[in-house]
């Protein structure tokens, strides 16, 4: 029993950072690379907003299930 209340105040080697979760980096989304990527994938102004992340309200979210055979 005197093992164990020894332990009891250590931590694990590394276990202090097992929470944290790592900070997405800034991205341009006006940059030129990612403008060309645009071009390619939406088809008007309104497919372009909602791929990056600006949906009006009342849009219809998009169907999860299986794709076409």
């Amino acid at each position: 029993m005197s093992g164990s209340s020894q332990l009891k105040g250590r931590r694990k080697a590394g276990a202090s950072h097992v929470g944290r979760k790592q900070k997405k980096p800034e991205v341009d989304i006006l940059s030129p690379a990612a403008m060309l990527n645009l071009y390619y994938i939406a088809h008007n102004v309104a497919d372009c907003l909602q791929l990056r992340g600006f949906r009006w309200p009342g849009a219809a979210k998009a169907k999860k299930g299986k794709g076409k055979t």
